[in-house]
């Protein structure tokens, strides 16, 4: 294996994941759980895509937008989860400086996509509740594409900078990592250089990206509501919230599992080490596996859709 150098990262071909350090027991006993939650979101996941791919009638700019969703849960859930379960099935600790660097990137990168996906989507619901006659002329599939790149290019780029300053360091305290995935913060503490710029980049980038979208869906829920209120229509009110419950619950859920992370973060020294460390697996884990789930339940349409694939079965 492969150790760190003073004078340069040439020589560190791995690093080591040590999860839980200071109660590996756990592990043994969240397998079978992670397990299974990685199963059901990959399999919801998986089948709300099917479902809206097949459905011609879920064919519409929301469900597309939805779709995306998914393929970002899929790809963080299949980025982190098999590294974690074979570490806690086959001790596969090591993992190569290259691999680690790009988990790095993809877990920062793809959790400010799925923010701005929540964004547009809010958008969305804005402009068929706010403006139901223009709706078709603004919310287009043409709108769609553009705005799936716009998610894509803009978190990517402003999260490509955390991987390559943390690349960039030179590792002379060891290389392992107290985490079973790498986090910048884990691994910039291996480096014997001033990581200080590295933390203010992932810090300053991320909330503002995460922010900003936060500030963006606060408004477009905002004036739905003042929408809402001043429709005088019997039962208006409950269909047009109905329209959007599943999207603001997604929401909800996204935001108070960052918030629960973010605090324990913060209060490292009042909590065991391992806490955090448990919440960052989940954070990855239980909003894709729950986000088709939701929706599956509370939309009419992909209720449908299921109960049409299961008849083809």
């Amino acid at each position: 294996m492969a150790s760190s150098s003073n004078d340069s990262t040439a020589l560190i071909s791995e690093f080591l994941l040590i999860c839980f350090p200071n109660y590996q027991s756990w592990q043994h006993w969240l397998s079978l759980p992670l397990s299974l939650l990685f199963l059901l979101a990959m399999g919801a996941n998986t089948t709300l895509l099917i479902i809206i791919w097949l459905e011609a009638s879920l064919h519409e700019p929301m469900y597309y937008l939805l779709s995306l969703l998914s393929l970002l849960d899929i790809v963080l859930c299949l980025t982190v989860i098999p590294k974690v379960l074979a570490i806690f099935w086959f001790d596969l600790r090591p993992i190569s400086f290259s691999a680690c660097f790009l988990q790095m990137f993809i877990m920062n990168s793809f959790l400010t996509m799925e923010s701005c996906t929540f964004m547009v989507m809010a958008y969305d619901r804005y402009v068929a509740i706010c403006h139901p006659l223009r709706y078709p002329s603004i919310i287009t599939g043409q709108f769609v594409v553009r705005a799936a790149v716009f998610v894509i290019a803009r978190n990517a780029l402003f999260s490509l900078p955390v991987p390559i300053l943390s690349a960039r360091l030179r590792y002379c305290a060891g290389n392992i990592i107290k985490n079973c995935i790498c986090t910048n913060l884990s691994v910039s503490k291996l480096s014997c250089d001033d990581i200080i710029f590295n933390q203010l980049y992932q810090f300053v980038a991320g909330w503002t990206l995460l922010g900003s979208d936060l500030i963006l869906i606060v408004l477009s829920y905002s004036f739905i509501l003042k929408v809402v209120l001043r429709i005088k229509a019997e039962g208006a009110v409950a269909k047009a919230l109905s329209t959007c419950g599943s999207h603001f619950i997604l929401i909800l859920f996204f935001s108070t599992v960052l918030l629960v992370l973010v605090i324990t973060n913060l209060a490292r020294e009042r909590i065991p080490p391992d806490v955090p460390i448990l919440l960052n697996i989940l954070h990855h884990l239980i909003p894709p596996a729950l986000n088709p789930i939701v929706y599956g339940v509370r939309t009419k349409e992909i209720k449908q859709g299921i109960q049409k694939l299961l008849r083809r079965l």
